[in-house]
């Protein structure tokens, strides 16, 4: 039996069936069961969805900038009121822990939408003299954004993408994944609620040909997408044909680099929340942790015995740690790394095999697994588990452990955990990725610009970074004189 009432599609302010009446299932990934149907958007669905998001838009982008940030505020202020129903929604659908999705989730989101509200008004061009005259240029829409979200953080990715986005005067259509489809929904309602224009933001659930309908279509200005490598490889092939603007957050195989004058403590949580966290399903996760020698047998020690106590349970109940993966394939998946682990002769010190939760025998279960006795060329340590499986290796020096930590196509993230301010600099600025920490672990506030090099993405998201993707910057010349033609 359904726990939810079937949702529809979110089309100009207001819910409405698909053109082709189909639906697909939502799946609590805890449970195994059914939470409702969804309604599939077909060709039909998008086209309705542009042509609103085109009439939507140009009421939106003739509106003062300082009306649409209050705009934004009001909704990040719905989000905090709703913390509690949103947050809920999100351990359904996604299974992460309750423990995190108020913060993690909701909170972000929030904070995203009231920080974009907060600069709206400040999206502004420049002005110069030059010779015979002076220039000013002047920030205008783009005209309709697509965002495609993915499942790890559904309500957080929703407003990343649409919050600079609608901050810069455009709409957007946003198709959630397949697999988290529900909190676009309730987002676009309270967008409603907080005086947004019919048609700002739509919503359209579906799989990859509704996706494909978006990044190809000819009225879509810029496809924004989070997630794997390969389709955003495809996505950015889509967008070439009309010459669209693309942003792309993709994977990664982040390094955490912990050097024997760290401090211990706070190093290992930094692995832990790099690795575990919402079931280790996070892109930025540092899933290969490169631990000196000379303090590595003190750090397996605490970050064996910390990752014991974490608590496998339901989603819902406050007190677990660490939820289900967000479905039976990924589940596969991730089991199918954990045996290639063992076969080529990693030494699983903790977890290893999927998790019996009572209660949940039909839940996507996986222990939380430590793994050492690694080499770089192994296939966990190279290749994207996306689960909560953390590699161990050590090092000796700086030189060796920065060139096996840059030996990777990705280059989304990495940390440093050590004493020395100039060694933290120094490898900071050693590492091939987007975003380096500096003794912390995966902190993303939105004021901080977000996004990865090589394979791991093109583009920014967060900060006033994001801005320059949401708008096109038109140059106006003024003469002050007479023409001095030649003829």
């Amino acid at each position: 039996m359904s726990e939810l009432d079937d949702r529809l599609l979110w089309i100009h302010g207001k819910y409405v069936e698909p053109a082709t009446g189909d639906y697909f299932e939502t799946i609590n990934p805890a449970s195994g069961e059914v939470i409702c149907k969804v309604a599939l958007a077909g060709s039909e669905d998008v086209e309705r969805a542009l042509e609103s998001a085109r009439q939507g838009q140009s009421e939106w982008g003739a509106l003062g900038s300082a009306e649409r940030g209050r705009i934004l505020v009001r909704t990040a202020n719905l989000l905090r009121e709703h913390s509690d129903e949103l947050a809920r929604l999100e351990s359904l659908d996604g299974g992460k822990p309750l423990a995190e999705t108020p913060e993690a989730d909701v909170g972000s989101a929030a904070d995203c939408l009231e920080y974009f509200g907060g600069q709206a008004a400040s999206l502004q061009g420049e002005y110069q003299a030059v010779p015979g005259g002076f220039f000013y240029t002047r920030p205008e829409p783009l005209g309709i954004c697509a965002g495609i979200g993915a499942w790890n953080y559904p309500l957080q990715i929703a407003a990343w993408k649409a919050a600079p986005a609608l901050a810069a005067g455009n709409a957007m259509v946003f198709k959630p994944a397949e697999l988290t489809p529900l909190s676009a929904l309730r987002l676009a309602e309270l967008f409603k609620e907080a005086g947004l224009p019919d048609g700002v933001f739509n919503v359209v659930q579906g799989f990859a040909e509704t996706g494909k309908s978006l990044t190809t279509h000819p009225a879509v200005a810029k496809v924004s997408l989070t997630g794997e490598v390969g389709t955003g490889k495809i996505v950015m092939k889509a967008a070439a044909d009309s010459l669209k603007s693309v942003t792309l957050e993709l994977g990664g195989k982040s390094p955490l680099i912990v050097f024997d004058d760290a401090h211990l403590d706070n190093a290992v949580g930094a692995a832990m929340l790099g690795n575990f966290y919402t079931q280790g399903q996070i892109c930025t996760n540092s899933t290969r942790v490169f631990v000196h020698e000379k303090i590595k047998d003190a750090f397996v020690e605490k970050l064996v015995a910390r990752t014991e106590r974490l608590k496998l349970g339901d989603p819902l109940d406050p007190s677990t740690d660490v939820g289900p993966m967000i479905s039976a394939d990924h589940m596969q998946s991730v089991l199918n790394y954990l045996e290639k682990g063992k076969e080529e002769g990693g030494k699983v010190l903790v977890g290893g095999g999927r998790a019996n939760v009572p209660g949940h025998e039909k839940g996507n279960f996986v222990q939380p697994t430590i793994f050492d006795g690694l080499s770089d060329d192994m296939t966990i340590v190279r290749e994207e588990i996306f689960g909560p499986v953390l590699s161990l290796l050590s090092f000796a020096d700086e030189e060796e452990v920065l060139k096996r930590a840059n030996n990777t196509e990705f280059g989304l993230a990495g940390g440093v955990f050590t004493r020395d301010i100039q060694r933290a600099h120094r490898v900071a600025a050693a590492i091939e990725a987007g975003i380096v920490w500096i003794n912390a672990y995966n902190l993303t506030p939105v004021e901080m610009p977000f996004g990865g090099f090589k394979q791991s993405g093109i583009g920014k998201e967060n900060s006033r970074r994001a801005f320059e993707h949401y708008a096109k910057f038109k140059t106006v010349y003024v003469a002050e004189g007479d023409v001095d033609a030649p003829y």
